[in-house]
């Protein structure tokens, strides 16, 4: 299961952030810097609105969304890539992680210490991707002393290597993370063995007041944030308020709805954040629905049929014969699976069919 981390400054809201994702209490909050120390991690279910459709055409109780696993962890620190605080091992945990979303104090509060003593969430931004870009410029150069030793033996990865490391060392110097130089797709293949923090994806979380949740393009926090986001990394800025979110949990679905129209707001935070990370992490979802369940199958976009049955069971990819498929839209629309067939949206797809998000699917294959 791909996961996400979630980052930031001592103190902008994270593991309140993360409580919320989980419907936990699982992460400690305080108000005091580095009251996480190992990072928590969460298995989130993705929301969903088709699944409920999906269940009363399939005539069925049993619901199983898609899931994806959020990190807390730990706030970072200026100089955090040189060990200060708890640098070290907080990087060696985003390290592990496969997209980062980065927790961003966009309010006021006197009784909540920020470590940097304001708010300023550009400087707060600003911090975090020097810190990763300063830990990856040291863990190039260290590449780089292995990779010539064996380029010299003619080994062409390594040349690949060297080639790419001289393109990202002066990109670093001046402040670039490596999910900013521009690359081909032999580069993006090497990029990715060299496991550089800055090459994640990112999505920036501004975390708000109550009072601002409503009305969120009035706050110049806000739109400073999302500005920079989309100039500097072409990256999305999802508005959520930690402390609202916080209170949903205990909350029924319904009471839920009724405290955000209160506050004036149709949607909970949170759900959008666990959208657009999901899609961040470049995956989607298709659904198998019958009798006995309507589940949710997550796969990676672009999935060929035989790799996307895999991920239901190895042996339906290494046993593929067809996908009997469906659109949601068309199976929605239409209302059952025999209709859908009578109006010729039902079809049979072989090995070279990409998945879609939305597709309803059936397996045929060899035991």
């Amino acid at each position: 299961m791909l996961k996400a981390g979630i980052v930031g400054l001592p103190n902008v809201g994270k593991s309140t952030l993360f409580n919320a994702l989980t419907g936990t209490r699982k992460a400690e909050s305080a108000n005091y810097p580095f009251c996480t120390i190992d990072p928590n991690v969460g298995v989130v279910t993705v929301p969903d609105d088709r699944l409920e459709p999906l269940r009363e055409i399939a005539n069925t109780n049993v619901v199983i969304p898609a899931a994806i696993e959020f990190v807390d962890i730990a706030g970072l620190v200026e100089g955090a890539s040189k060990g200060e605080g708890l640098g070290n091992k907080f990087l060696a945990n985003i390290r592990e992680v496969d997209a980062i979303v980065q927790v961003v104090r966009c309010f006021v509060n006197d009784d909540i210490i920020h470590n940097m003593g304001s708010v300023d969430p550009i400087r707060d931004i600003e911090i975090i991707n020097t810190e990763l870009i300063l830990a990856d410029l040291e863990s190039v150069e260290r590449q780089k002393e292995k990779a010539i030793k064996k380029a010299r033996g003619d080994d062409k990865d390594a040349q690949a290597i060297c080639e790419l490391i001289d393109r990202l060392i002066p990109h670093f110097n001046e402040g670039k993370s490596a999910n900013t130089l521009e690359v081909s797709s032999e580069e993006a293949a090497v990029m990715k063995s060299l496991h550089l923090l800055s090459s994640k994806s990112i999505i920036y979380a501004a975390n708000v007041s109550d009072d601002d949740l409503s009305d969120a393009n009035s706050n110049e926090l806000v739109s400073k944030v999302r500005a920079y986001a989309k100039e500097s990394h072409d990256a999305d800025c999802v508005v959520i308020s930690a402390e609202i979110e916080s209170e949903l949990v205990d909350l029924s679905p319904a009471e839920a709805k009724d405290f955000l129209h209160d506050l004036g707001v149709d949607d909970s935070g949170v759900s959008l954040l666990i959208k657009a990370t999901y899609s961040l992490l470049g995956l989607e979802t298709y659904f198998t629905a019958g009798e006995k369940e309507v589940r949710a199958w997550t796969f990676e976009r672009g999935m060929l049929a035989p790799q996307a049955a895999g991920v239901i069971h190895t042996d339906f990819e290494k046993g593929f014969i067809k996908a009997e498929v469906v659109s949601y839209e068309d199976l929605a629309s239409l209302g059952s699976v025999s209709a859908a067939r009578e109006a010729g949206k039902y079809r049979l797809e072989g090995k070279e069919y990409a998945f879609q998000d939305g597709d309803v699917a059936l397996f045929r294959f060899n035991n």
